[in-house]
């Protein structure tokens, strides 16, 4: 399988609003490719006692997105076919309305071709168990370190597309969950990837969950995370397409059944989600969403706050937002 690569060169104060802002047009996956030294947790995750002195930070930052081409040439983005002249000018688009408001260097685009076997296993190396909180999370390849066994245990592998739970933003959510979850809940997590966040909250005692995606890799990405962690298949069910626009999506996740709702998306998928997401909500269900740049925070808390929910609490790490709401009792 052929993929393309574009790849933006931006700088390094400016990669996170450039990823949220390409992944709004359904760029995923970004490989970074900076000087930035290593925080004292990355190191330590390396497993090294001393490490060569890299080379002196220049603030540059090369991110690059991986689009799958068929034989045909014809590329597919967001389960969409379209092509790479296409991609091109939707980037060039982005980048131009981040002009307006911040500095992203030079943001120029550089479009080249990769296979498989160039990158898509290449991340492991640095992806090593760590902790959120009392949780240790663990790749399939590393057994687990006996001196972090606190708490529970979540075996992870997210595969080409998904996160790990290192991220910001799925770090704020599993916290949420954690805090908001009662036993034997009923979860819905929209955009659910890797499947972590469900299955947290099958660890943490929920008792059953639908995740949505847009993704069909995601559907086996889930399978094996669940047989990862002893989690019966049938505590999780997987619909694919998209629940914002598509009512069979909508019928098959069910009305006014989940306790808590996950949506670790981002501002302007959030946005359209909200108004969708608090029928599917019990009274008193609790909405947590993440994925939000801190920018756009207030958009997100208006469209909360227009479908009619109240928000309980927001929580921050780093730029990134995490609004949670409650679905009220009516009358």
């Amino acid at each position: 399988m052929k993929w393309v690569k574009f790849t933006v060169k931006t700088v390094t104060d400016a990669e996170d609003i450039v990823i949220s802002a390409l992944y709004d047009i359904g760029l995923e996956g970004a490989q970074i490719e900076d000087k930035v030294p290593l925080t004292p947790l990355e190191k330590e995750q390396m497993f090294v006692d001393i490490l060569p002195d890299g080379p002196e930070d220049d603030g540059i930052a090369y991110l690059s997105f991986f689009v799958e081409e068929n034989d045909d040439g014809v590329l597919t983005l967001s389960g969409s076919a379209t092509d790479r002249q296409t991609v091109l000018d939707s980037i060039r688009r982005e980048l131009d309305g981040l002009r307006v408001y911040t500095e992203i260097g030079e943001g120029s685009i550089t479009v080249s071709e990769t296979e498989d076997i160039d990158w898509i296993n290449n991340w492991k190396q640095y992806f090593h168990q760590f902790c959120i909180d009392d949780l240790l999370v663990i790749p399939s390849w590393e057994e687990a370190d006996e001196k972090q066994r606190a708490g529970k245990i979540l075996h992870i592998d997210p595969g080409t597309a998904f996160g790990t739970g290192m991220h910001e933003t799925t770090q704020l959510c599993i916290r949420q969950i954690r805090k908001y979850l009662t036993p034997g809940a009923e979860i819905l997590d929209v955009g659910t990837g890797s499947g972590i966040l469900a299955i947290v909250a099958l660890l943490y005692g929920a008792g059953h969950a639908v995740g949505t995606d847009l993704d069909p890799c995601a559907v086996e990405a889930v399978r094996q995370n669940l047989q990862a962690n002893h989690i019966p298949a049938d505590s999780f069910e997987m619909v694919l397409g998209n629940i914002i626009t598509d009512g069979e999506v909508q019928n098959r996740a069910g009305y006014e059944r989940y306790d808590i709702v996950t949506a670790n998306i981002l501002a302007d998928v959030l946005v359209p989600l909200t108004p969708v997401i608090v029928r599917h909500m019990k009274e008193g269900g609790i909405y947590i969403t993440s994925g939000i740049i801190n920018t756009k925070e207030d958009v997100v808390r208006q469209a909360v706050e227009d479908a009619g929910l109240e928000i309980l609490e927001v929580t921050r790490q780093g730029e990134w937002v995490s609004v949670t709401a409650r679905r009220n009792v009516s009358g």
